[in-house]
């Protein structure tokens, strides 16, 4: 067969350290998916109210445990003897590649409910977060197969295809193999862009749908593409153990949305959204005292309670007069005219001291002169007994 000019990528490269030591693209490519994930996952976290500095935190649960799950998952279903399961020989253990990226989704999860039983928070919340993280590593990951020159399809017999991207040559079987890794990477990094751009613009409840869309179409895409590998990277014997995860993903990828979406439907009497949108601060870190953990709840409730008083509380000019006199502004909302006239406090006074004192009101009201004005009267006629007299 006339093949057309090919390039063979190198597996990796040697440090000269001792007798050697050699540094597989395969491992680079797995690195680089992880901090670009990481750093995905800190985005989200902060777009979601979750503390940033918790990332670390959630890293340490889910690689440890992620990658021990993938390593386990492709030796007990391929068949690798288990001295060999973490070994680091050259030729059949870990160093020679075999991870399974769905025993590493498993193990990933595991990972977050951990990190979720640390810190008190919600796992769907969290999920979301991870899941466009996930499958962008998974889609820079892939191309480790590139240069492992490995996961590859059946033969691509038909020399006008026979180019890369489309296809790939193999050194081992000298012959060209449709590029499998390349097809399912750009899938996954499309899955990110769709999963992450939905995350940043719309954050209405219910929480999860990120995970369910993730379950969906990577499971999807496994179980189209598995059947097609070449034999060699096929899972299982007589049962393709990887095709039949790829449907179990698939198929709990859309029950998890139909169960939230009724749920979310139940509670708010909507598929989508809720009453109050906004997501609450995560729980605050262990390393708080229990008094601050109260006092900032205390400051927390308060400012929820500002809010709705803000927002269907009385008007400000009303909110001012009661804080100074406990009602609103006298004649608020009324004209002059229909204002009354209320005197101030010294023109009170002043009426009240030119009021009649209580005999004074006696006497006017029974006909007679008070003792003052009874006083002028003998002079008066004492005054005319002296005319007459004279």
């Amino acid at each position: 067969m006339n093949e057309p000019n090919y390039w063979i990528p190198p597996r990796g490269f040697t440090i000269p350290i001792g007798d050697g030591f050699t540094i597989y693209y395969y491992a680079i490519m797995i690195v680089c998916g992880i901090i670009l994930a990481t750093v995905v996952v800190g985005l989200l976290f902060k777009r979601r109210n979750i503390p940033v500095e918790w990332v670390l935190d959630l890293l340490l649960c889910v690689l440890p445990v992620g990658i021990v799950c993938a390593r386990l998952f492709y030796c007990i279903t391929g068949g690798v003897p288990f001295p060999y399961w973490f070994s680091l020989d050259e030729e059949h253990g870990i160093r020679a590649g075999g991870l399974s990226i769905i025993g590493g989704v498993m193990g990933g999860v595991l990972g977050v409910v951990l990190f979720c039983v640390i810190h008190k928070i919600n796992f769907l919340r969290v999920a979301d977060c991870v899941a466009p993280g996930v499958i962008l590593a998974q889609g820079i990951g892939r191309w480790g197969n590139f240069f492992n020159q490995e996961v590859y399809g059946g033969l691509v017999e038909n020399t006008s295809l026979q180019w890369f991207p489309f296809a790939v040559y193999i050194e081992n079987t000298n012959s060209w193999h449709y590029a499998f890794f390349f097809y399912e990477s750009v899938l996954n990094i499309i899955a990110f862009a769709l999963l992450f751009t939905l995350l940043w613009k719309f954050r209405k409840k219910p929480g999860g749908l990120a995970l369910a869309g993730y379950l969906f179409g990577y499971g999807v895409v496994r179980a189209i593409m598995e059947p097609l590998r070449a034999p060699q990277y096929i899972l299982g014997d007589s049962v393709q153990v990887s095709w039949i995860m790829a449907i179990i993903m698939a198929v709990a990828g859309v029950m998890l949305a139909l169960c939230l979406l009724v749920w979310n439907y139940k509670k708010y009497g909507h598929l989508f959204g809720a009453p109050d949108e906004a997501e609450a601060y995560a729980d605050l870190p262990v390393y708080y005292t229990k008094e601050d953990r109260l006092a900032m709840e205390e400051a927390e409730r308060k400012k929820r309670a500002a809010r709705k008083a803000k927002a269907g509380g009385p008007s400000k000019p009303e909110q001012g007069a009661a804080r100074a006199g406990g009602h609103p502004a006298r004649g608020a909302g009324r004209s002059l005219e229909e204002t009354p006239f209320e005197p101030s406090a010294p023109e009170q006074g002043a009426a009240e001291a030119g009021k009649p004192s209580a005999p004074e009101q006696d006497a006017a009201q029974a006909g007679e002169p008070s003792a003052p004005e009874q006083g002028p009267a003998p002079a008066e006629g004492k005054g005319e007994q002296t005319e007459e007299g004279k």
